[in-house]
């Protein structure tokens, strides 16, 4: 999932920095800070954290999504790099990452990357997808594609954890927990075709092994099976059912 198609995740699904703006009142960037951004994508977030003051190093595993944040925010520091496997060379203030690390399945090396990444009394403030999320529409997937020969489990590229499962794994490899919560967000798409600009950026795995003609009418019977539950046909308007970890955690201060 590097091939992120970035003009269509601003056009179609800009919600997700617009969420996001909550996270970085969380963090509450200082001037003068360094804060690194895991998952930057467009890096719209990354320039509002640059606005208090801060110095912001955004990575993004996709090329094309910092390509845009580069367009975008060009006076930025914005690199091509994997959470799971990155370095920098010199400690940042504090991490925060936003709908980014549920497409990272080494979680634990993401953690331990962002861990090494800030200095001692640092913080990590974080957003994403936890247990639970888009249950629905993962259904609806596994479905479709199930009346067509194919298994979805194995074209699941997320990874959605209980708040039991991901504050404890923080903890192993060195973070304190100060803060961690699974909620409810149900999310309002853009338009009509809402859910097939979703399936398009956040569900192409499944469909990457498709003719175009294919991953279209599949798609379509994905569409058809959620409209029931999840259109509004009178409001044009197709929810999400989101449901996110947020935490916040310290590196501990050197004794």
């Amino acid at each position: 999932m590097n091939d992120w198609n970035a003009s269509l995740y601003d056009r179609k699904l800009g919600f997700v920095s617009a969420y996001g703006a909550d996270v970085v009142r969380l963090l509450e960037p200082q001037a003068g800070e360094t804060v690194l951004d895991v998952g930057c994508g467009t890096g719209d977030l990354a320039a509002r954290i640059a606005e208090a003051g801060a110095t912001v190093v955004g990575i993004d595993a996709s090329p094309a999504m910092i390509e845009s944040a580069k367009a975008k925010h060009p006076a930025l520091d914005f690199r091509v790099a994997r959470a799971e496997s990155f370095a920098l060379e010199r400690q940042a203030d504090a991490a925060f990452s936003n709908a980014a690390l549920h497409w990272v399945t080494d979680a634990r090396g993401a953690a331990s990357c962002m861990y090494d990444a800030v200095k001692p009394g640092g913080r990590l403030v974080a957003e994403f997808g936890g247990k639970g999320n888009v249950a629905a529409f993962a259904e609806g997937i596994e479905r479709v594609l199930a009346e067509r020969g194919i298994d979805a489990k194995p074209l699941n590229p997320w990874y959605f954890p209980s708040v039991g499962e991901y504050a404890s794994l923080l903890e192993s490899v060195g973070w304190d927990v100060a803060y961690a919560e699974l909620y409810a967000r149900p999310t309002a798409l853009d338009g009509p075709d809402g859910l097939r600009a979703w399936l398009d950026v956040f569900g192409a795995s499944f469909f990457a092994g498709m003719s175009d003609g294919q991953a279209a009418e599949a798609k379509g019977a994905v569409e058809e099976r959620l409209a029931p539950s999840l259109y509004d046909a009178s409001a044009r308007t197709w929810t999400a059912p989101y449901r996110r970890i947020r935490v916040v955690a310290r590196k501990p201060k050197r004794e």
